[in-house]
């Protein structure tokens, strides 16, 4: 075919969609998307058979606008990262506060467990912490420093090493969740046990308050989130046990998603508990109601954020339907 033959073949498609871009004509997306994908096909044809003529120039300018139309429009996303943690994230974990509250409740048994086993063997606790731990906080509460551990790194390191182990375990928590449940579950079972052997250690030696008041400033975001992580654990093994009307791999690919989602809901507050051990944590010093404010404000943000909030979010959706 000839160029100006092609070109009167198909001039009146390529006004129209040069009318549509310039808000001439309007037209519905779809017809737009249809005629966007002929008009990339008609340059493809160009490009090969008049590789040098005025019609590549041509479609080449107007396939140029439409994407540079379609990318800033899409552009509006540049506040996905606020929305997804304002509305898209909450929303979609109102429907797991299920999968939370057994992942809190298991955690919160094997934390109980691990005290009660602490309290009735001496050696559990250098089971569990390890005998390394264990002495040196020894030596730490003969020289009065009984939380001295935090002070030995400087500020920098231990935010960095701190934060990328806790997103460590948090994504053991949550990977382990393909092993049907189970592997999560075992997670939050060790992590509860240890920390139930943490605090009895410290009630032992009649310093429950002073190493809560500490630990707690950044543990109580640091224990949340990788609850949290479980929860996404469950989410994933969940979609693999029970996969209701999908297929078991759809159903999979749709946990995984989810789950993703809540894991990346965690970042940032891994970052903070990272910060406030590497940089406040340490400062033993600081008065009780300082500490104390630290620690009811990381809660209640905790409990507003994943448990509050997402209710409130699901109810206004409800209410614009």
């Amino acid at each position: 075919m000839r160029e100006a033959a092609f070109v009167n073949k198909n001039k009146e498609k390529w006004q129209l969609f040069e009318d549509a871009l310039y808000k001439k004509t309007v037209l519905s997306p779809d017809k737009l998307s249809d005629l966007y994908v002929e008009l990339t096909d008609d340059l493809s044809y160009a490009k090969t058979f008049y590789p040098k003529g005025s019609t590549v120039v041509y479609l080449n300018s107007i396939a140029s606008v439409a994407h540079q139309k379609i990318y800033k429009t899409k552009k509006e996303s540049k506040n996905r990262f606020i929305s997804f943690f304002k509305t898209e994230f909450p929303l979609m974990f109102y429907k797991y506060q299920k999968q939370l509250l057994i992942t809190f409740t298991v955690f919160a048994f094997f934390t109980i467990c691990g005290a009660f086993s602490s309290a009735n063997d001496i050696d559990f606790v250098r089971l569990i912490l390890g005998d390394s731990y264990v002495n040196m906080t020894l030596e730490n509460i003969e020289k009065g420093d009984p939380m001295g551990v935090y002070k030995k790194a400087n500020e920098v390191d231990m935010f960095i090493g701190i934060t990328i182990n806790n997103i460590r375990v948090a994504m053991y928590a949550f990977v382990f969740g393909m092993l049907f449940s189970v592997g999560t579950l075992y997670i939050m079972m060790q992590n509860g046990i240890m920390l139930g052997s943490f605090l009895y250690f410290f009630y032992d030696k009649g310093l429950l308050w002073e190493s809560s008041r500490t630990i707690w400033i950044h543990g109580t975001i640091e224990i949340a989130v990788i609850v949290i992580a479980g929860c996404a654990g469950l989410v994933l093994g969940n979609g693999l046990l029970f996969p209701k009307t999908y297929s078991r791999l759809e159903s999979f690919k749709r946990s995984m998603k989810d789950g993703l989602k809540i894991m990346v809901s965690t970042i940032p507050f891994f970052i903070i508990a990272g910060f406030l051990e590497g940089f406040v944590t340490r400062h033993t010093e600081m008065p009780d109601w300082l500490a104390i404010i630290i620690i009811v404000s990381s809660l209640t943000i905790i409990i507003f954020y994943y448990v509050i909030y997402p209710r409130q979010v699901y109810k206004n959706q409800l209410k614009n339907e």
